[in-house]
C-alpha cells in the first residue's frame, strides 16, 4: 500500500491542492455570503430566497465534496512514507488548524440554517467570522513551507 501511495503521490498531492484551493474559496466566500443576507436580505422577499439558495448550493455542491477531497488526499499524503516527520512541530500545527477550519466549515452549515430560519448575527459579526478562514489558512502555508 506504501508503495502505491509513493507511485501516485504527485497526483494526489495535485489532486489535494486542487481540493484545498476549492474548498478555501468557499470558506471565504460563504462568509461574505452571509453578511450580505443579514443586512439586505432578511426580508421574506425575493432578496432572502436567493441568498439561501446560493448558500445552500455553495456549501453542498462545493465546499462538501472539496473539503471531504482534500481530508482523503490529504490523509494519503500523511501515509506516504518519508513525506510526514511527526518529531517537528509543523504537523501538528498544520492538523490542529485543519481540524479547527473543519469545525469553522460545520459551523458555517449551522449559521446558514440560521440564517434559512430567519436567525442572523449580524452583517459585523459575519465580517469578522470571514477573517478565520484567512488566518487558518495563512498558519497552514507557514507550517507547510516553513517546517519548523
Amino acid at each position: 500500500m506504501t508503495e502505491l501511495l509513493s507511485t501516485f503521490y504527485p497526483w494526489i498531492k495535485s489532486l489535494h491542492v486542487m481540493a484545498v484551493i476549492s474548498w478555501m474559496a468557499g470558506l471565504f466566500y460563504l462568509p461574505r455570503l452571509f453578511v450580505y443576507h443579514a443586512e439586505r436580505g432578511m426580508s421574506e422577499g425575493e432578496p432572502g430566497s436567493s441568498f439561501v439558495t446560493m448558500e445552500q448550493k455553495l456549501l453542498r455542491l462545493i465546499m462538501n465534496p472539496a473539503m471531504i477531497v482534500t481530508w482523503i488526499a490529504g490523509l494519503c499524503l500523511v501515509f506516504t512514507p518519508g513525506i510526514v516527520d511527526w518529531g517537528y512541530a509543523w504537523p501538528w500545527v498544520k492538523a490542529a488548524a485543519v481540524l479547527a477550519m473543519t469545525w469553522f466549515h460545520h459551523w458555517l452549515g449551522r449559521q446558514r440554517k440560521l440564517l434559512r430560519d430567519g436567525q442572523s448575527l449580524g452583517g459585523r459579526r459575519y465580517r469578522l467570522m470571514n477573517e478565520v478562514p484567512t488566518l487558518l489558512m495563512a498558519l497552514i502555508v507557514v507550517s507547510v513551507i516553513v517546517k519548523f
